[in-house]
């Protein structure tokens, strides 16, 4: 059985603008289960997991992004901030030197800016 990936990603949009996470839930689920990969079922699915403050499960979905691209900064911050919210600080600074190591620098300025942003202030903090 062949799924229709655009209307069930429609739908869980839809039903999570509804409040019916769950349901929106198990369509995402249902179309990573067809599309292991599918970029846009997996930042909805790690979304809702970090508004509901299930950071170990978003953790899984946004290290599955990085996995297939390790260069986008959107999908980086959102691993930092679990693992922030883990409170996997050490963690949370790898992830910051990974993507520092592997990001384009100019199409990722905006995310090596915020980065460096980071340390400076937990710098700031470990010095005070």
């Amino acid at each position: 059985m062949t799924l229709d990936v655009d209307n069930i990603l429609k739908n869980a949009r839809s039903l999570t603008e509804q409040g019916k996470k769950e349901e929106a839930q198990m369509c995402l689920l249902a179309v990573l289960k067809e599309e292991p990969d599918n970029i846009t079922a997996l930042l909805m699915l790690g979304g809702a997991y970090f508004i509901d403050n299930n950071f170990k499960e978003a953790r899984i979905v946004f290290e599955r992004l990085i996995s297939i691209e390790p260069g986008t900064g959107q999908y980086s911050i959102a691993l930092f901030n679990a693992l922030w919210r883990l409170q996997e600080t050490e963690e949370a600074l790898e992830e910051i030197r990974r993507f520092i190591a592997v990001a384009d620098k100019v199409t990722e300025k905006e995310t090596l800016e915020q980065y460096v942003s980071i340390l400076k202030s937990l710098e700031a903090q470990g010095s005070s």
